[in-house]
């Protein structure tokens, strides 16, 4: 069986997969040691790897190191897609694994992975199974922080209240009206553009505000809320 961490701004998540099933997954403000021990002992782990977008407790990589064949996942790992951003040893990992696992569940397709989390993030990989690039933007949370942070006045409010309607009629609907309807106007607007510029593409829908948004965007997207800890898992798979 294979372990995957993937370690965001957010959430830590834990995963274990048997071959392409994923038999346990979980999610943590900060995974401790007493959690790895928990998860070793349900599972007959063989191989394991790290995705985060920080450095990596050591007491993380010397647990799996003892407890497991840790594959050690940088920009210079094998892959089973060739990457041809201008600057690949800037491309962050998770962007990486996002791209990997579009191209395995929509094989010989034009894949945009697209991530709703602390940032949203495209990721386009062709039917050729190429990494082409993306874009990568404040997420909802941040947007709202920025509101607040950088003006004397405007309040903080919670992102996660119901989709507003375009006209604002006081300053919390208004602020509200502004960041997720700009959100959804964004996310569709760059679907419309690569659909003019790639046929035939299939659009992924993960993070942890997807859930949020799917139903405000008015393009066909497709939820798949495992897609970086699938793409981990096969980079697993194609290193052993």
């Amino acid at each position: 069986m294979n372990l995957i961490l993937d370690i965001g701004n957010t959430l830590q998540k834990i995963a274990v997969f048997s071959n392409d099933e994923m038999v346990y997954f979980d999610s943590y403000q900060v995974i401790t040691e007493d959690i790895l021990q928990s998860v070793f002992a349900q599972f007959e782990v063989k191989y394991s790897i790290i995705s985060s977008v920080a450095d990596t407790d050591a007491y993380i990589v010397d647990f799996l190191q003892s407890h497991s064949k840790l594959i050690h996942y940088t920009q210079q790992t094998k892959l089973p897609i060739t990457i041809l951003y201008k600057t690949p040893e800037t491309l962050g990992l998770d962007r990486i694994a996002s791209a990997v696992g579009a191209a395995t569940l929509h094989p010989e397709k034009n894949v945009l992975s697209i991530q709703a989390g602390t940032c949203l993030v495209f990721d386009f990989v062709n039917e050729k199974k190429e990494y082409l690039g993306g874009s990568i933007s404040p997420g909802l949370k941040m947007r709202f922080e920025a509101l607040h942070e950088k003006t004397k006045k405007l309040p903080y409010i919670s992102p996660l209240i119901s989709t507003p309607t375009i006209l604002g009629t006081n300053t919390l609907s208004s602020l509200s009206s502004g960041v997720i309807n700009g959100l959804c106007y964004e996310i569709d607007g760059f679907i419309d553009n690569y659909k003019m510029k790639f046929k035939d593409i299939v659009v992924l829908f993960s993070g942890g505000d997807a859930n949020f948004l799917l139903n405000s965007i008015k393009n066909t997207i497709f939820a798949a809320p495992n897609v970086v800890l699938k793409g981990l898992n096969e980079i697993i798979k194609y290193n052993v």
